[in-house]
């Protein structure tokens, strides 16, 4: 892919800022999932041709967790396209949305339970539902 030239310093130096793990919004769910009682790893590559990374894993009930954010994934609710760059921007939230949906399918082709997570979502209500698959997936094993 060709290098495009961003449109400003400034946006430059903004989206250099944007963080790829511990987040915000990964930090609140792990916090939660943690008070629940349930122990994960972090950041574990779960494919390694092409190179996949899930946020939380749970490896004994093989449930892999990823926090997405809302730009950068395309959330149906939240997400924007930006002005500068237009075509830039949309190739690359709709090849990470192409990637994710790969990611998803070699993933369950192994036997794994992809769970997604948007970055706005109520941390609470995704740690619940994280836990019952979790447990559920735990029980089968």
């Amino acid at each position: 892919m060709s290098r495009v030239p961003p449109s400003s310093h400034e946006a430059s130096r903004r989206m250099a800022g944007v963080r790829q793990r511990d987040t915000d919004a990964e930090l609140s769910l792990r916090k939660e999932l943690h008070a629940r009682g349930l122990r994960y790893r972090l950041h574990v590559p779960l494919l390694t041709t092409p190179r996949r990374v899930a946020d939380i894993v749970f490896s004994s009930a093989r449930v892999a967790i990823f926090v997405d954010g809302c730009f950068w994934h395309g959330c149906p609710e939240h997400a924007s396209w930006p002005k500068s760059n237009a075509q830039f921007w949309r190739n690359k939230i709709e090849a990470n949305r192409a990637r994710d949906a790969d990611t998803d399918r070699r993933l369950e082709a192994s036997g794994w339970r992809v769970v997604r997570i948007w970055s706005h979502e109520n941390a609470s209500h995704a740690a619940e539902r994280i836990e019952g698959i979790v447990r559920a997936g735990a029980r089968q094993s």
